[in-house]
């Protein structure tokens, strides 16, 4: 792992050549400490994995602050493959307001830089966590042990920030987006803040989709119980995506 002003490198293994870049962008409240996890998994299977801050989403300035974001991750991706190459494919990986960020920017046609693209706990149009303390909020956000403790240890993480709003035309234009990048949506089945039926609404509108939904899964999908499984998801995704998104694995027969 290698810290950088602007993000956090996690290195793949020597030898094998870089598969992709994954660019892991936070949510309210979180830093690239919540993903380093995340990061070392992808990037133990040869991905080259870039945790950027969390994107600051501006109620007033929407369009400002998708242009901001999306310079901030032509810079993430920059240089992937040495000083001037960038390892492809790219995908972007949104978490909360991360993902609203990565649908709403690729929707709005400003960046041609990803491939792909996860959308993982994009929260509702009108969600509010309304935390009395912060035990409800862990509660709202993951039931893992580790992460809680990694949460509660982070301090640079912003306690209660779920409570604050998302700018509603940030919302409107990531649910309503058009992106004709492959898309894969993760979603808590336990999740607080989401929407199901809207998610499902999205998902049907656009051309090339997966929509999980995670069994017992809370906001912080990435970082949950399950989030062992969760990440698998991610590289089948990521290596069906190498393969013109035909699978690599089908079953013939099972007993589960």
């Amino acid at each position: 792992m290698t810290e950088h002003a602007e993000y956090t490198d996690h290195h793949g293994p020597e030898g094998p050549a870089i598969r992709g870049t994954v660019v892991v962008v936070p949510g309210r409240g979180e830093t690239r400490e919540t993903y380093t996890r995340l990061g070392r998994r992808l990037a133990a299977d040869a991905y080259r994995v870039r945790i950027v801050d969390a994107v600051h989403l501006d109620a007033d300035d929407p369009a400002g602050s998708l242009a901001r974001f999306g310079a901030q991750v032509a810079e993430a991706v920059a240089g992937t493959a040495g000083p001037d190459g960038v390892a492809r494919p790219v995908v972007l990986v949104g978490a909360d307001t991360g993902a609203v960020a990565v649908a709403a920017l690729l929707g709005s046609g400003e960046t041609t830089v990803a491939d792909a693209v996860v959308l993982a706990g994009l929260p509702a149009r009108t969600a509010s966590a309304a935390s009395a303390d912060w035990d409800d909020e862990l509660d709202v956000r993951t039931f893992c042990p580790a992460h809680r403790s990694t949460l509660s240890g982070d301090s640079g993480f912003r306690r209660g920030a779920l409570d604050e709003a998302v700018p509603g035309a940030l919302l409107t234009a990531a649910y309503e987006s058009e992106a004709d990048v492959p898309v894969l949506i993760l979603t808590g089945d336990a999740d607080p803040l989401a929407d199901r039926d809207a998610l499902t609404r999205a998902a049907k509108s656009l051309p090339r989709v997966r929509l999980s939904v995670v069994r017992d899964a809370h906001h912080d999908v990435l970082n949950d119980m399950q989030h062992r499984s969760v990440a698998a998801e991610i590289v089948t995704f990521l290596e069906a995506l190498r393969n013109e998104l035909v699978p690599l694995v089908t079953v013939e027969a099972s007993a589960w």
